[in-house]
């Protein structure tokens, strides 16, 4: 099932397990993908706990766009990220709009279809 967005009150920091359950994965894959990507690095706290920013979240739909979604390797979405990341953040922000689209179009025709 692809990523959906959820819609999230701006905190400044998110717990590991808050991230997990936005992409609908477990912890584990965002501890792994934090030590194979280099832009995601959570602070972590006094205790020694990861709090994920928002910028780290983004980092993190980017690679589970392009690992997930798209089926890229990790060494393609790493090269890609490191590369070129402005075009592959925008190439999501265009497929992210266009899920947007077709929900919306989708409820329409079920309101229609209701008539």
């Amino acid at each position: 099932m692809a990523h959906q967005q959820p819609d999230r009150n701006m905190k400044l920091y998110y717990s590991i397990s808050e991230v997990a359950q936005m992409f609908n994965v477990n912890e584990s894959l965002i501890r792994y993908w934090e030590k194979e990507f280099p832009d995601i690095h959570p602070h972590r706290n006094a205790k020694g706990t990861r709090q994920y920013r928002e910028e780290d979240i983004q980092n993190i739909k980017l690679v589970y766009h392009l690992v997930k979604e798209k089926g890229m390797t990790l060494d393609g979405a790493r090269k890609r990220m490191k590369d070129n990341k402005g075009n592959a953040a925008k190439a999501l922000e265009v497929v992210e709009r266009l899920k947007n689209i077709k929900r919306e179009l989708m409820e329409m025709k079920k309101e229609l279809d209701a008539l």
